[in-house]
């Protein structure tokens, strides 16, 4: 039964509304699988709606996790320490958590963190050089670059 509607839905049904659901954006299995709890279906009606997803390829996590890395960092920035974070939050595996990553140019991604420093730099009016990079360091930390990279970027743009 739907909390909402109170309907219930046969396997036939459930599936048919599961493809929409994928077909809609790319979905982890774990989206997915909270779906099913949602629908109220029983554990062997998931398993079989899972299965026949991924046979027909609505649903697969190496292409949802090289979407959502590509997206977190084209659209938001994200550094792969956070992204990498957010992976496993949804329950993706390390090995393709590793190939989604490479998704990642490096040459791009170094540019974005200067740029994001840069950017940061300009809104900040500290007077204390040892203020001002800390609170520079410290947004580029929140948004997940490695620590190593942050500091050398840091270094780099104030001088």
């Amino acid at each position: 039964m739907n909390k909402e509607s109170g309907k219930s839905y046969t396997v036939k049904e459930a599936t048919f509304k599961l493809m929409q659901y994928c077909a809609y954006r790319d979905r982890s299995q774990k989206e997915v699988e909270d779906k099913l709890v949602e629908m109220r279906m029983i554990p062997v009606a998931r398993e079989e709606i899972i299965i026949k997803l991924m046979q027909e390829n609505f649903l697969n996590e190496e292409r949802f996790a090289r979407s959502f890395v590509r997206g977190k960092f084209r659209i938001k920035k994200w550094g792969r320490y956070k992204i990498k974070q957010e992976l496993k939050l949804r329950e993706i595996s390390s090995p393709i958590i590793k190939l989604a990553m490479t998704e990642i140019n490096e040459t791009e991604y170094r540019n974005t963190l200067y740029t994001l420093a840069e950017k940061k730099l300009n809104l900040l009016s500290e007077t204390d050089i040892y203020k001002l990079k800390k609170k520079l360091s410290d947004h580029l930390l929140r948004k997940g670059y490695e620590s190593a990279l942050v500091f050398q970027t840091v270094d780099e743009i104030t001088g």
